[in-house]
């Protein structure tokens, strides 16, 4: 993920990162696509746990969401500018009925909405893969 952390963070997110680049001609006609509002942590949150054991690191690319499973990857678009980014999830939130997802602060800055508080972006992920 080029982000430096705990080497065992990097090793579950490359994992989750390779599992998700296989050639995938079913899963891929299964993209969920959907527009919602994001926000960031706060940099109080910087080092603190987050509800899947890792410490919360604003450099790195994550992100919060209520329902997706952990370690799913999401790609994230700011709809005004076109840019995207891909984030691991590894915390729930935000606790919010209108906002959807919250981002990292790295990845807040790299789609452009850092600063704004609340955004309306674009999400994508593919659904879990069922056994």
């Amino acid at each position: 993920m080029g982000f430096s952390q705990d080497m065992s963070d990097e090793t579950a997110s490359a994992a989750v990162v390779s599992k998700s680049a296989e050639p995938t001609s079913n899963r891929s006609s299964k993209l969920i696509s959907k527009t919602v509002y994001a926000t960031y942590y706060a940099r109080k949150f910087e080092g603190r746990k987050t509800t899947s054991g890792t410490r919360y690191r604003r450099q790195k690319m994550t992100a919060a969401h209520m329902n997706l499973p952990f370690g799913t990857i999401v790609t994230v678009t700011n709809p005004l500018n076109g840019e995207s980014v891909e984030v691991e999830v590894n915390d729930r939130g935000p606790h919010s009925r209108k906002v959807k997802i919250d981002l990292s602060e790295a990845a807040a800055k790299a789609i452009g909405i850092y600063g704004k508080g609340i955004a309306k972006v674009e999400i994508s992920y593919l659904p879990e893969e069922d056994d």
